[in-house]
């Protein structure tokens, strides 16, 4: 079975991004087009076939795929983002999605954005953000209990979504902000804090045993290499200032 990955050209509109926690900085395009481009490699470097989505110039934040979707082995869930601009994202992300899985969708006036969302093994964490609602987690639930999932709620502090605060870098090892989310909500795992220094480091993209991870946190990059985790270290600090992580550029399953 194979590795899909789902990306997006960056729309020429991207200063235009929405913005919650930080203050907006011009981003230069080509440079972000470029390290986007170089995201892309990583990923095919690491055996997943890329499926680039065209741009669309009126949808400023539409290169963060993942916000769109949860795709599982079952089925895929289209998310109702928090912010209404980027709710038309999703139907392109859905005609992607369809000759893969069944489809549901998280109905209004839940919101969802997947990067509220961090799956492991057959738990699904949901961050409880301003972009991601209690009416969205009981559907959420509805939804996928019925398939062995479990699905929690987590509370989120200081940052956009529950993946800025931690992501997973291992079978049972996470990479955490503890300023931004508490270890107790994670029950029977283990855990590589980021740099004190590095508050947005926590963010991974994790592929079998490899993870794709910014080159902008060197302290943080220090200590998961010393846990012997295996990296590929990609350039993502233009996409950082439109409060964009790594994983939010891809929608990664197995087709």
């Amino acid at each position: 079975m194979k590795t899909i990955a789902i990306t997006r050209r960056i729309s020429p509109s991207i200063n235009q991004c929405e913005l919650t926690h930080l203050e907006r900085e011009t981003i230069d395009f080509g440079r972000a087009c470029s390290q986007h481009r170089q995201y892309e490699e990583a990923l095919k470097s690491l055996g997943v076939e890329v499926i680039s989505l065209p741009v669309d110039p009126g949808l400023p934040d539409s290169v963060f795929v993942e916000d769109a979707a949860l795709v599982l082995d079952e089925l895929a869930i289209l998310t109702h983002p928090g912010a209404a601009s980027r709710r038309p994202e999703v139907a392109a992300i859905e005609s992607v999605l369809e000759p893969y899985r069944e489809i549901f969708r998280i109905q209004p006036p839940g919101t969802l954005d997947g990067g509220d969302i961090l799956r492991v093994a057959r738990r699904i964490f949901i961050g409880q953000t301003s972009r991601s609602s209690a009416a969205a987690i009981e559907q959420m639930k509805a939804i996928v209990e019925p398939h062995g999932y479990q699905v929690l709620g987590v509370p989120v502090t200081g940052c956009l979504h529950l993946k800025s605060a931690v992501t997973q870098v291992g079978p049972d090892t996470l990479l955490i902000n503890p300023d931004w989310v508490s270890k107790d909500d994670f029950p029977g795992l283990n855990f590589i804090e980021v740099d004190p220094s590095e508050p947005g480091a926590a963010n991974a993209v994790l592929l079998d045993e490899t993870i794709i991870y910014p080159t902008s946190f060197p302290m943080t990059r220090a200590k998961i290499e010393k846990a012997g985790i295996r990296m590929v270290a990609v350039d993502a600090d233009e996409l950082a200032k439109a409060e964009g992580a790594v994983t939010r550029c891809s929608l990664i399953f197995s087709g």
